[in-house]
């Protein structure tokens, strides 16, 4: 789990990043998980963006999407989130 320092943290470095997966009109499918979990071994903090003609909510979104790959949800804003998982091997973020 992460503390509440941790989130501020990753809150102020995810402000400065632009979504790298998007969640369209079908939803919640195996293709967003893959893309997630590709960009979450390359990167650790990655910001999802679920677009208006998504029938879903976002915080439902949020809630499956760090279930299904094992991530820790960092921040719900708005039709953004972030989702944050340390590599195993070679950590990018140093966390406070």
């Amino acid at each position: 789990m992460l503390s509440g320092k941790q989130k501020r943290f990753l809150r102020a470095r995810g402000s400065l990043i632009r979504p790298s997966v998007y969640v369209g009109k079908e939803g919640f499918t195996p293709a967003v998980v893959s893309e997630t979990l590709t960009q979450l071994n390359s990167q650790e903090l990655v910001k999802v963006r679920v677009q208006p003609n998504s029938l879903e909510e976002p915080r439902e979104v949020a809630a499956l999407l760090a279930e299904e790959t094992q991530s820790q949800l960092v921040q719900v804003a708005g039709r953004n989130f972030l989702l944050y998982r340390r590599h195993p091997e070679k950590p990018v973020i140093e966390l406070p």
